[in-house]
């Protein structure tokens, strides 16, 4: 009996078995042969990993902490925003305090002794020779006239000189020194009014008018002028009516924003009695102590130049008197300057003389020539190009730099 169940059993088994691989058979017939793909796999890159996530870092990215990923910045320095620069305001020019007109000739005698080696140190030594004869005089005349004294004020300095010698036996180099002083002087002239006119006898401006030739330093010694008016404590406007030189508005504009002074302007090319005119409504309108006008300095033809100087004359007059005219003349020009002299003494009625460039130049007997053919004083004299080298005219300073100590 055991042996049928034993028997039972194993026939059981060996139905199942045959049973499973009749049907594995049966499933491989129904499914085709999968063929090789031809295209490559591509994997997927790893998600990034979320707050809270465990996700393994990769070598091109460290894993970060939830402080980090949650404030990615922290370690890093924070850029601040750009701003853009704020225009730089316009510098405000720097005021400047001009040095005291007041013994200023005699601060700056050193240049001005420059020329006095053919005027002065030349007549000491002549006249010191042991004997003067005729070719000495004649060489004093000849020394005078190189200098530009003018054929006139020669003979008569000569004919004192010669008279004052003979009559008192002067030879001694101190006694010639003081005898030599005491002519020039003479001959510059001691009665004359040398001041520049700064107050007005109405109740406006005192007005001046600078003329000159272009390249004399008109526009400069306009500039100038201003310096030595404010360093006297006047205060000053400007009037910018040389308007047909390139640049005489912007030269003349900082030389009065360096001391404060107000400088009126208009188009280049513009009209200079214009010009003029506002200069003056301008420095009434503010109550200043004067008005500087600077004008043009062509002289293509005397008509052109008395019309143009006439009309800024005249227009300039509406408000009240002109106070001063002063011409300006290049010292080292010579005669030249003298003609220039006589053609604007025709326009206009010259009140002064500024002369120019004498630092340096043998031509100081200008000084003499010029007031003795206009009949007017040399008020100013310039003898360098610093700010404040334009000087008052005082003959005793000049005559002791020419002839020295």
């Amino acid at each position: 009996m055991e042996i049928l169940i034993l028997a039972v059993v194993i026939a059981l088994v060996a139905v199942g078995a045959i049973s499973g691989l009749v049907v594995s058979s049966r499933k491989k017939k129904q499914l085709p042969p999968t063929a090789p793909s031809s295209t490559p796999t591509i994997t997927a890159p790893p998600a990034e990993p979320q707050v809270g996530e465990d996700a393994a870092p990769t070598a091109e990215e460290p894993r970060r902490t939830i402080e980090e990923v949650a404030l990615p910045d922290a370690q890093a320095p924070v850029a601040e925003p750009e701003v853009a620069p704020e225009p730089e305001a316009p510098a405000t020019p720097r005021i400047e305090v001009p040095e005291p007109t007041a013994g200023r000739l005699v601060r700056l005698r050193a240049r001005l002794a420059r020329s006095q080696n053919t005027l002065g140190k030349g007549l000491l030594t002549l006249l010191s020779r042991e004997h003067l004869d005729e070719d000495t005089w004649e060489e004093i005349e000849e020394t005078l006239l190189i200098a530009d004294v003018g054929v006139a004020p020669t003979q008569e300095l000569v004919d004192r000189l010669r008279e004052r010698v003979r009559v008192l036996g002067t030879r001694t180099p101190a006694d010639l020194r003081a005898l030599l002083k005491e002519e020039l002087v003479a001959l510059l002239g001691t009665d004359f009014d040398r001041a520049v006119k700064t107050e007005s006898g109405v109740d406006t401006p005192a007005v001046i008018m600078v003329v000159g030739v272009n390249g004399t330093g008109k526009t400069t010694t306009t500039g100038k002028l201003a310096r030595v008016l404010v360093a006297d404590g006047r205060s000053v406007v400007l009037g910018a009516a040389d308007t047909f030189r390139a640049a005489a508005a912007d030269q003349l504009q900082t030389w009065g924003d360096r001391v404060g002074a107000r400088t009126v302007r208009g188009p280049e090319g513009g009209d200079p009695a214009s010009i003029a005119y506002d200069a003056v409504k301008e420095g009434i309108a503010e109550g200043a102590d004067v008005v500087l006008i600077d004008t043009a300095g062509r002289l293509h033809t005397k008509t052109g130049l008395m019309d143009e100087l006439g009309k800024v004359k005249r227009v300039v007059e509406k408000h009240g008197p002109l106070d001063e005219i002063l011409l300006v003349l290049d010292a080292t020009t010579g005669q030249n300057g003298l003609t220039q002299a006589r053609v604007f003494a025709e326009v206009v009625d010259i009140t002064g003389i500024v002369l120019t460039k004498l630092d340096g130049t043998a031509k100081g007997g200008i000084v003499i020539a010029v007031q003795r053919e206009l009949g007017v004083p040399v008020k100013l004299i310039g003898l360098g190009e610093g700010a404040d080298d334009l000087a008052p005219f005082e003959p005793e300073a000049f005559v002791d730099a020419l002839i020295g100590d």
